[in-house]
């Protein structure tokens, strides 16, 4: 069976967390913390970053820091995990969700115009895939409005809008490193905040509401309880794992990316036969190679085609289930449709991408796809 993920280790994890275990400061803002926060900081110019737990942890410590009260209103897409919508649901929140692109699941900027009222706090948007939403444009909408915009980057880590990186146009902007993504410490977030008057308080709230951070680095005699907050922060031994991938970045993506390309140029004649579409990817914006989705004409295609590469002992899948109609929230969010995010979850799915994928592997499972829409033609 080819997997649909599986992670990468480096080699050098094990090196890292013995270390780590050696300088015996394994809990949070260890040394190995601070060498990934400062990786991140140089490599892509954010000014400040925090590791956490994970990436919704970081999407939490997001909304207490913008100060989400009950009653304001957060636009997110709809097309989208749950934790994005849970960390402003927790906060009182009414979520107002958006309909994705007709070229790609990204939210439509369009819609998220057409949603803004006077009670909207904040614009969060997810990056779909590693591929850019039209994130100047939304940037413009919350700069006129003058509301928050978060990036939601989980599938993002090195992936550009016109040069930029992503998690660097919001006021906010959280990364995943769960094992699913492209660089992995099994569970792991970073929360970064590009708004200099937002970074001493997000410190504090990091730090279960108190001044911890100033009392480490000796500013103050000691330190107290000051603000709301929790515990977000990752253990070293976690950030110890998650250096050592770090260093070899730039080689995990030239592989992802050499895959997806590999996919794209392999399948393009089922796209340009009207079969499927392929994933969408604008001129300006540099993918990191995290998904590769096809888009099938209907919900029984896709579900045959699911069914299919199992029998043939290659592991794909589909995501997401739309937010706005869950069990959870489909009484609140009302009768407003949102069809094309829905079109996204009833025929989109994911080939297997990961770093040790044989180049082999992903031929074949480019021939079985062949030979599932070609006879599916016939």
């Amino acid at each position: 069976m080819i997997p649909f993920n599986k992670i990468h280790v480096t080699g050098e994890e094990i090196n890292y967390i013995n270390d780590a275990v050696k300088i015996g400061k394994i809990s949070g803002d260890g040394p190995y913390t601070k060498l990934c926060e400062t990786f991140f900081e140089k490599k892509y110019g954010f000014k400040k970053t925090l590791l956490t737990s994970s990436c919704t942890d970081a999407l939490e410590l997001s909304a207490l820091l913008i100060n989400i009260q009950p009653g304001d209103e957060v636009i997110m897409p709809t097309y989208t995990f749950v934790s994005m919508a849970n960390a402003f649901i927790l906060r009182g929140a009414k979520i107002i969700f958006a309909d994705s692109n007709k070229n790609d699941p990204n939210v439509s900027v369009d819609e998220v115009e057409s949603l803004v009222t006077k009670r909207t706090k904040a614009i969060v948007v997810v990056h779909y895939g590693g591929i850019g939403a039209d994130i100047e444009a939304l940037k413009d909408i919350a700069d006129r409005h003058q509301i928050y915009l978060l990036e939601d980057a989980a599938h993002a880590i090195d992936s550009f809008y016109n040069g930029k990186p992503l998690g660097s146009f919001g006021h906010l902007a959280t990364f995943s490193f769960h094992e699913t993504k492209n660089i992995t410490c099994g569970e792991g977030g970073l929360l970064v905040i590009n708004d200099e008057t937002l970074i001493a308080r997000a410190e504090v709230i990091r730090e279960k509401g108190t001044n911890r951070s100033s009392f480490n680095r000796n500013e103050i005699a000691q330190y107290s309880w000051i603000d709301i907050g929790s515990s977000y922060l990752a253990s070293d031994i976690a950030a110890a794992f998650l250096y050592a991938q770090l260093n070899k970045l730039d080689d995990i993506q030239k592989k992802r990316r050499k895959l997806w390309e590999q996919y794209y140029s392999g399948l393009k004649e089922l796209a340009d036969n009207n079969m499927v579409n392929l994933s969408h990817v604008p001129v300006n914006s540099a993918h990191n190679g995290h998904v590769f989705y096809l888009v099938c004409q209907s919900s029984i295609i896709r579900d045959e085609y699911i069914n299919y590469m199992f029998l043939n002992n290659v592991s794909v899948q589909f995501h997401y289930i739309t937010l706005h109609d869950s069990p959870y929230y489909s009484s609140t969010h009302g009768q407003r449709k949102l069809p094309i995010a829905k079109h996204y979850q009833e025929c989109l799915v994911r080939l297997p991408l990961f770093y040790d994928l044989d180049e082999s592997d992903a031929d074949r499972i480019i021939l079985l796809t062949y030979k599932f829409f070609f006879n599916l033609k016939l």
